[in-house]
Parts: C-alpha cells; structure tokens; sequence
C-alpha cells in the first residue's frame, strides 16, 4: 500500500509579490463584493489565508494557484511580499474544491490579535462583510475552553458551534473529546454533542443539571453514553497499539520476502503448499504495510 501524496506544504514562505504569477484572468474585479471585502480588510486585519502557489522550473516564479482576488488586492494597495503555501502539484483545476475555508479557532486568533491591535469589532465586521453579531461570537469563542484542548483543535475545521459544546465538560475531559475528534477525524457539532452527551456526570460543568435531548428519552441517553464510552475505548486502544502492530507487520513483511526469495524455500511451498505462495508474494509486493 503506497503512502498518501501529501497535496501542499504545512509551512509557510514569504515571497516577493512581484514574482507571483496569475493562472488565470479575473475581469473587472471592483465590481466584485468579495474583493473590495478583501481590499478594505487587509490594512485592518492583514492576510488572513495564504496564497497557495506552485513554483516554476526556475525557482524564482510561483504560479498562483488559489488567492487571485487576494493577489490583486495586495497589487492595489502596494504589498510587497506575501506569505504563501506550496502546492506540490499544478493542480489549479481542482485545487478550490479540496480547500477548506479558515478554521474557527484561527478565525478566533485572528480578531482577537485584531482588537488588540485596537481595531473596533464593527471596522472587522465590515471588512470581512460578516455581522457583528458573528465577529462578537468568535472573539468568545474560545472563552471556558482548555488550553490544550484548543492546542488539538486549533488546526481542525470544527464549526463554532461544536466548539461551544465543550464549555458543559470539564477541562479534562475536553481534551479527551478532542482526542477522539481527532482520532475519528470528525469534527461536526453532531459528533461533539455525542461525546458530550455520553460524558460521565462527575465530568460534566453542571453534574445536577439533567441530560437532555430532544426525541431521545433517558433510557436511550444512558444507552449511548454507554456505546460512545466504549467506542472512545477502541480508538485510544487502537492509537496506542498503532505503531507498535505496523512496525510487527513491516517486519513481517520483510521476513516474508526474505523467505520467498530464497530459491529452495520458494520450491518448496510451490511443491507442498501451493495455496500460501500466491499469499505470501502478495504480502510481499505490498510496499508501507
């Protein structure tokens, strides 16, 4: 089994915005809404999404895979370097349908810094066209949420909402449910409100307080606390054993193809056990098991 391609670079560059060059041509971007958002956003804010490039041949150019609107913006208003990502293939087709959006924990980071900065929350919400009501939301976000939990999270693409679900749990168990978020790769507000729901009562904020969900009635609650404490079970089980059973079966496989290259070995199984052969060159043959 070959290793997934990884799609771009996790680091950042600064380059030259002159040297960044446009894959395609956008017409009378004034007369866009999204881009004079951006325009009027940057000197508050700063860039909020790198541009994601792919370089020439000659190393000294990046085609600009994604952020044109951005690009223009930055020409407009006189920047003259840029951070970007670097994609690892000229994928400009498809690249847009791959991309999420920034996650809500960065989203967070960003105007917090903002305000800091002494930018009103009402100049943020201009700039990027989103209601006051919205930018309030974020700066909170992350208001009764653990350090460390955020530290799992800050990455992910978990909504606003399935953030705020974590506040009804202790501290502790927030970072056992970013755990399993992250095991699972699942970060929807139904699977955050699962794990929460099926938290012990000794971990949760207000112990006293019922549990309750519409259209489930206490029996099922009690059910699914029970599945989802076991399901929580088998993913720290299976993270834990995880390197240890790979590096078992790379050995395996090493071994295994050791055996079937010796020429007498190889003869004897097809005489004798001709069914486990075509096995065990299968095994054999297949790469980062």
């Amino acid at each position: 089994m070959s290793a997934a391609k990884i799609a771009f670079e996790m680091r950042k560059q600064t380059v030259e915005v002159a040297k960044l060059l446009p894959t395609k041509v956008v017409k009378e971007p004034h007369n866009i809404r999204r881009y004079e958002a951006i325009v009027e956003s940057l000197p508050e804010l700063g860039l909020i999404e790198p541009l994601m490039v792919y370089p020439q041949k000659s190393g000294d150019h990046w085609l600009v895979l994604d952020g044109h609107l951005r690009l223009l913006a930055l020409k407009q208003l006189g920047w003259k370097m840029v951070e970007i990502i670097v994609a690892s293939e000229d994928d400009r087709y498809t690249y847009n349908a791959r991309v999420n959006k920034l996650p809500s924990i960065q989203a967070h980071k960003m105007i917090v810094k903002a305000v800091k900065n002494g930018v009103k929350p009402e100049r943020i919400a201009k700039a990027l066209s989103m209601p006051l009501e919205t930018v309030n939301t974020l700066m909170n976000l992350l208001d009764g949420i653990n350090a460390d939990a955020v530290e799992l999270l800050k990455d992910k693409h978990i909504t606003a909402a399935a953030i705020r679900l974590l506040r009804k749990v202790t501290g502790l168990r927030q970072i056992e449910i970013a755990e399993v978020m992250v095991s699972a790769n699942n970060f929807t507000k139904p699977y955050a409100e699962a794990l929460v729901m099926a938290t012990p009562k000794d971990q949760m904020v207000s112990p006293h307080e019922p549990k309750k969900k519409a259209g489930m009635t206490a029996e099922e609650l009690a059910r699914m606390e029970r599945e989802m404490e076991a399901l929580e079970k088998d993913f720290k089980n299976i993270e834990a054993n995880y390197t240890e059973n790979m590096m078992s079966l790379t050995l395996a496989r090493g071994y295994i193809k050791r055996l079937i290259e010796n020429s007498r070995v190889a003869k004897h199984l097809r005489e004798h056990h001709g069914e486990l052969l075509p096995e065990f060159e299968t095994i054999a043959k297949a790469e980062g098991v």
